[in-house]
């Protein structure tokens, strides 16, 4: 799968794989991207991701507030749900 993140209106849809290997582009899309208050960012798309997406994700949460901007998350996959209760951190992302 093409990585990519796509608008649909308020949503941003992201679609394919968040890793190490891809996340510095990741970064750059998402904060492009990023550019009104009230987005959300769907990740029922990804179909495959390690803990360098928590970080991204976190990462996109503080480039939107730096903006003066609210995000939130949905579809998030079981796997990044899993990591974040473990790491401690579900609770810091916005999933709506």
């Amino acid at each position: 799968m093409i990585e990519r993140i796509e608008r649909d209106g308020e949503r941003l849809l992201v679609r394919g794989a968040i890793t190490l290997a891809q996340v510095t582009r990741w970064r750059e899309a998402g904060i492009k991207a990023i550019d009104r208050d009230g987005l959300t960012i769907d990740l029922a798309g990804v179909d495959e991701a390690d803990s360098s997406a928590l970080s991204l994700l976190l990462e996109w949460q503080r480039a939107a507030k730096a903006r003066g901007f609210r995000l939130s998350y949905s579809g998030l996959p079981e796997n990044l749900r899993s990591l974040a209760q473990v790491y401690g951190i579900l609770e810091l992302l916005a999933l709506g």
